[in-house]
């Protein structure tokens, strides 16, 4: 159990308080002795009630039900009533007597655990947590997003109104989250290379724990009551990586991703460490069993998949040792949720193997391999994530291509029973995720995850508060700022892409002439540019204003966990309700549109939801229509 006290003393002493800047700490009660006070006074009777209390929020379990209240600061408690009509203080940890049958507990990540074995004991259908049920195991959307939380309540209004599952909480780890709260305080967290700025910058760059983003998750699904629709839910812990310098972390990995129940495999570290023997087939039948070449052979070929020995033995040396790392991490992940969860619905979980972020595209035979080995291991994937080319929120021009792609990787997925996972989702065609949709029958996940930045964007620009719209503006100031700094870098993959997003903002505004003839003349064309979300520059650096200190578009700001950093977090969380409200239905209606074009939900019942969409006027609004 990851230790708190420390985050918690953090969050305390720099003002971080989870209302305006959520997720930080695992925990969502930062100050337990001071609301646990509030809750025992407005025990009393006749006492005013002012802390927030959520109807759709109880929850029952065996003896007891389960209430959620939180104070202004954004600490939330646990009231307990016993249905004995005594105070049920041995539930959960750290109670406190409330009188008149009532108990009261912080809302902990270790309480959280505890009440999840309470609810699915109770309840083995409940959806108050995520689950590897239902539609899940074949397809979703997978809906990341690289800087806030604000999205859940548009994805779950989006869940509700248009009756489908879906990912609702994505997110690359430890690329994105912070895997290690004591880690991060001890500025320990390696950093992740960023080849378009020229730097890297430290690993969690959301600012958010795994943990924390994994409680504020369930707990959104109760205040809004998208529980009570009793459609299950995924979160996927993304791109976990396996082997190379993260064999020394995986178990703290482990531990934080306990409630994921959709684990993505990248063994691309240990794959990018891998070296090819000179004699590929004696090291094969060294290192792997006679039995599982035998099963891999005969199962490729079963796929329609013809390998000659040598080229079997050149792919078996190549992968082999990643999959075994895989197969480790995979009893890992087991074992700790056999360790925290008493039922089969809280350990179960679901496997993809993501191969797309190897060079180059993915042939059927690695493809065919690759679940053949998985197979043979004990640990066949629902999902599979094979490289077509696919390029961040650009559609893929050539459908022919894209066709002959999907379809070839279709052909060995059908053989193996497995899904087909389309990593870097975002921004493609209406026709291109009809063609994924049409040719896997719907069984896919579509990933999406910088596009939600991207309409956080498009509402901020569009938004009737003055303040959203300045708050745009300097974003976009930020980010083109560090393009046209990038376009003069000595490094050349740095200047080349920061030139090409930068061109790219120019040919839509119609600039002509050599806009880098020098940075003078870079930043006077710049300069009568008007900020806008669709300007490539903003799309690719959007992200990293998130942790900037000072919001400054300075290298070394980027990424700062520190008080600064999240100084700047929390300014996201203090946009308008105008602001809030077209970026709830921004996100709903690109929902919709992916449902719609991939063919998982009815044209007609995606069109009921858009006009339903439409009738909103305040964020209010939208979430009160997300219970039954």
């Amino acid at each position: 159990m990851i230790p708190t006290a420390r985050i918690n003393a953090f969050c305390r002493d720099h003002g971080i308080a989870i209302a305006a800047n959520p997720c930080v700490s695992p925990d969502f009660c930062l100050d337990w002795p001071g609301l646990a006070r509030r809750l025992r006074a407005e025990a009393q009777p006749s006492a005013t009630l002012t802390l927030a209390r959520y109807a759709h929020a109880r929850i029952a379990v065996a003896g007891a039900s389960l209430d959620l209240v939180s104070d202004e600061m954004g600490d939330h408690a646990w009231v307990a009533r016993g249905h004995d009509g005594k105070a049920p203080l041995g539930l959960l940890a750290d109670g406190v007597d409330l009188g008149g049958g009532h108990a009261g507990f912080p809302a902990t990540w270790a309480n959280l655990l505890r009440i999840k074995n309470l609810v699915q004991e109770a309840d083995p259908g409940s959806t108050v947590f995520p689950t590897a049920a239902g539609t899940l195991a074949r397809t979703s959307i997978g809906v990341g997003a690289r800087f806030t939380t604000l999205h859940w309540p548009a994805v779950e209004w989006a869940m509700a109104h248009l009756g489908i599952s879906l990912t609702a909480n994505q997110n690359s780890i430890p690329r994105e989250l912070v895997f290690d709260v004591e880690a991060m305080l001890d500025h320990r967290l390696m950093s992740v290379p960023f080849p378009f700025i020229g730097a890297a910058v430290p690993e969690g760059h959301q600012g958010q724990s795994v943990e924390g983003m994994s409680h504020g998750a369930v707990l959104s699904k109760l205040k809004t009551g998208f529980h009570l629709r009793r459609i299950p839910w995924g979160f996927n812990a993304d791109h976990q990586p396996v082997g190379g310098v993260f064999d020394a972390r995986e178990d703290r990995l482990v531990d934080g991703c306990l409630l994921a129940t959709y684990i993505t495999f990248d063994l691309s570290p240990e794959l990018s460490v891998t070296k090819v023997p000179a004699d590929p087939a004696a090291w094969v039948a060294g290192a792997v069993p006679a039995e599982v070449i035998a099963t891999v052979r005969r199962r490729v070929g079963e796929a329609g998949i013809a390998l000659d020995d040598t080229a079997f033995a050149t792919l078996l040396c190549q992968v082999w040792p990643a999959v075994r790392k895989m197969q480790v991490r995979d009893g890992k992940y087991a074992a700790a949720r056999a360790a925290a969860f008493t039922t089969a619905a809280g350990r179960a979980y679901f496997r993809e193997l993501s191969i797309d972020e190897l060079p180059g595209l993915t042939t059927p035979a690695t493809l065919a391999t690759m679940l053949a080995l998985c197979e043979a291991l004990g640990m066949p994937v629902q999902f599979v994530a094979p490289a077509f080319g696919f390029q961040k929120n650009f559609p893929f021009a050539d459908q022919a291509e894209l066709e002959r792609r999907v379809a070839a990787a279709w052909a060995v997925c059908t053989a193996f029973g497995v899904s087909i996972g389309f990593h870097s989702g975002s921004g493609k065609s209406a026709e291109n995720y009809a063609l994924c949709g049409r040719i896997t029958g719907g069984n896919l996940e579509i990933k999406t995850s910088g596009r939600y930045t991207y309409e956080m964007g498009c509402a901020l620009a569009t938004s009737a508060d003055p303040r959203d719209r300045a708050f745009f503006a300097e974003w976009w100031a930020f980010t083109r700022d560090l393009a046209a700094a990038s376009a003069f870098s000595a490094d050349q993959t740095e200047r080349t892409m920061a030139r090409q997003f930068i061109q790219h903002a120019l040919d839509r505004a119609s600039v002509a002439g050599d806009a880098f003839a020098s940075p003078a003349v870079l930043a006077g064309v710049l300069a009568k540019l008007s900020p806008d979300p669709d300007h490539m520059f903003w799309f690719e650096y959007n992200f990293l204003w998130v942790l900037a200190a000072g919001g400054k578009a300075d290298k070394q700001a980027l990424g700062d966990h520190g008080p600064a950093g999240y100084r700047q977090r929390a300014r996201f969380y203090a946009i308008s309700d105008a602001g809030r409200l077209g970026y709830l239905k921004r996100v709903a209606e690109y929902l919709c549109f992916l449902c719609e074009t991939t063919g998982i939900v009815p044209a007609a019942r995606v069109a009921a939801a858009r006009q339903r969409l439409g009738r909103y006027r305040t964020g209010s609004e939208l979430m009160a229509d997300i219970a039954p």
